[in-house]
């Protein structure tokens, strides 16, 4: 340190020389400083071009790897690897900054001593310290903060790399940087305050023109920046939602329940469900495991309030977690399993990936409709899972040939049927003991509106149209809104219920508890919804569409050659209606009640032509899972 300062108050000596003012041969002297460090800025600036250039990548490696803190750091240290970045480089300006800082201290004191140099700066003595003297020099720390607040500004706005960071990060440095230079400001003397202040406004005018030089638009792709940063936006804004400062119940539940999943070896079979409605697709499988097996049920959910939970205090081999959105993540990654059950489709194409722990999982797939998988869903909705349970040879028709055209492996089909059609089918045939559901002479028939959550869905274009061509006609009507209707457009249901309040023949229902409306109505109007193929195929009543814009989640569904159920039926279990025709709604209501007999043996023919294993699809699915356990089982011992 002491050549370093010896060899700065040389050259500051012979600023001073060329200056005769020692003031501005302290501003030579920073001037001078940025000059020889041109090729450190140089190297800095295009390091830090690399790194914005990276991040692209890396952000996308971050959200592929979402909460993998070890793949994550492994891959981003080949990406380093690759382009020669080094992380550190943006830190060596500082560090010379702070020795130079040091270094100049010791100069201007040594400068004080000297009986031949005069510290008189246009009437400023450079030699005297704001603290010792009071509010009398309180300008000069003020400057200094003003020249730290005014090279942030330039930063963040125009550095390659700052102006990339996080608004936190921009204003906590400047916040950082401004105070640190108040504070050295009232503690150091005037005279190195002024080199500190000269410092930042060189470093600005520096920053400009290597910008001018070396312009990172040249090497930067900025829109697939953006892009990466959306996409990692998207997965870390998962599951979030305000939490109390040290956490709370629901927070450490999650935990618990994290560590305890973890904590269990040996897990043959797991049921993943984002909520508790998706327990009833899983309902009659499970039963009949825990009927027919010793096996234990590892079951997931999204739910804090999943029925499950209640279900496990009656059954203790079913064990329940409750797992948020964002720790599933993680959870799935580390998953350790011979088989893994979920209704959730996408696997590995957003953020919940198959396992890295495992690579011999088996990852089956349940329907939660009975419509076309192929015009319904996103497009490679099911490519990464190894088994599919297929309502009827539509599905598996649409994913064999869905394999064909794109190439693909082919899966395991199971021709499993649906269990939740079958409860449906023996809970309807016990409700119509008591009551045959049919009207009568004596009876107003039963209408039953079950709009879709789909986008220009009957609720959102024509529900009141619908409502008005049908009122005071003899009818008693249900309109049964889709659940995120009612989650999400609260003020469009209040709207509803205290329009059609005073008519006795309209009820707005908000309760899905219970299907006994489905049950007793004599037809349904719907638009999209799957609902019309559970209703038709339990009830074996018609159905009434209106022809809204179609539900296409696969815009390249047409690259199947196999006409999507929702369409190919459409006109089989009942008829379809345009929205600008709705004047002739009742008369289509009239037509298809008429003949509602027909409809019943017509729809009757369609169930057993596309649904397999009517009434025993649970056994069905949870043989599948117990030959398939077996199987695990005997290779791992060798056996063939």
């Amino acid at each position: 340190m002491s050549v370093l300062i010896g060899a700065l108050e040389w050259i500051m000596n012979g600023c001073y020389a060329i200056c005769h003012n020692y003031g501005w041969a302290i501003v030579l002297f920073t001037f001078l400083s940025k000059i020889v460090l041109i090729p450190v800025s140089v190297w800095v600036q295009k390091n830090s071009i690399k790194m914005v250039k990276m991040q692209p990548e890396i952000n996308f490696l971050k959200a592929k790897y979402y909460g993998d803190k070890d793949t994550i750091a492994e891959e981003e240290h080949k990406i380093y690897k690759r382009e020669k970045y080094n992380a550190l480089a943006s830190l060596i300006p500082l560090a010379i900054q702070i020795v130079l800082l040091m270094g100049l201290i010791e100069v201007i004191k040594a400068g004080m001593s000297n009986p031949d140099i005069s510290m008189n700066f246009y009437g400023i003595d450079l030699s005297r310290v704001p603290s010792k003297e009071g509010l009398r020099l309180l300008y000069s720390p003020l400057i200094a903060g003003v020249s730290a607040w005014l090279l942030c500004v330039a930063q963040n706005a125009s550095n390659v790399l700052q102006s990339e960071q996080s608004n936190a990060n921009k204003y906590g440095t400047m916040l950082l940087s401004v105070g640190l230079s108040l504070y050295l400001g009232w503690f150091v003397s005037v005279g190195v305050a002024l080199y500190w202040v000269a410092s930042n406004l060189f470093a600005i005018v520096q920053l400009y023109i290597l910008n001018w030089l070396i312009n990172p638009k040249n090497y930067v792709d900025y829109e697939q920046l953006e892009k990466s940063k959306k996409a990692l936006a998207e997965i870390e804004g998962i599951g979030q939602k305000k939490r109390k400062l040290f956490g709370d119940e629901e927070t450490r539940r999650e935990k618990a329940d994290y560590k305890k999943f973890f904590s269990v070896v040996n897990k043959h079979i797991v049921f993943y469900s984002e909520s508790s409605g998706f327990y009833k697709y899983f309902k009659g499988t499970i039963e009949y495991l825990l009927v027919n097996t010793n096996l234990v049920i590892h079951y997931i959910t999204g739910d804090p309030n999943d029925v499950i939970f209640e279900l496990a205090k009656e059954q203790n081999r079913i064990r329940p977690y409750y797992i948020g959105e964002k720790r599933l993540i993680t959870l799935m990654m580390k998953m350790d399993a011979d088989v893994v059950v979920m209704t959730m489709p996408d696997l590995e194409n957003y953020h919940i990936k198959r396992s890295y722990v495992r690579k011999d999982i088996e990852y089956i797939y349940i329907p939660h409709g009975m419509d076309s998988l192929n015009l319904t869903m996103r497009t490679g909705s099911m490519d990464h899972f190894d088994t599919v349970f297929c309502v009827g040879r539509h599905q598996k028709e649409e994913i064999q040939k869905t394999e064909q055209a794109y190439g693909l492996p082919q899966k395991k089909l199971v021709e499993w049927g649906y269990s939740l059609l079958d409860e449906m089918r023996e809970e309807y045939e016990k409700s119509t003991l008591s009551d045959n559901g049919k009207a009568d002479g004596n009876k107003k028939a039963k209408i039953l509106i079950a709009p879709s959550w789909q986008e220009d869905n009957i609720v959102d274009t024509c529900l009141d149209e619908i409502l008005d061509n049908l009122r005071g006609k003899d009818y008693r009507i249900t309109v049964r809104p889709h659940p995120q209707h009612v989650r999400h457009r609260k003020e469009r249901m209040e709207q509803l219920k205290h329009k059609y309040e005073n008519d006795a023949d309209i009820e707005i229902q908000t309760d899905f508890s219970s299907n006994q409306t489905v049950f007793e109505a004599d037809l349904m109007i719907t638009d999209w919804s799957g609902i019309a193929y559970e209703y038709a195929y339990t009830t074996q009543k018609p159905v009434l569409f209106i022809d809204t814009p179609m539900k296409v989640m696969n815009p390249e569904y047409q690259k199947i050659d196999v006409v999507p159920l929702n369409i190919l039926l459409r006109n089989e279990i009942g008829s379809s209606l345009n929205p600008d025709n709705l004047n002739e709604i009742e008369e289509c209501v009239q037509m298809l009640l008429k003949q509602k007999d027909d409809y019943h043996d017509k729809i009757g023919a369609f169930i057993e032509e596309y649904v397999y294993n009517l009434g025993c699809s649970a056994q069905v699915g949870g043989k599948y899972i117990v030959k398939s356990l077996q199987e695990k089982v005997r290779a791992r011992k060798g056996e063939k």
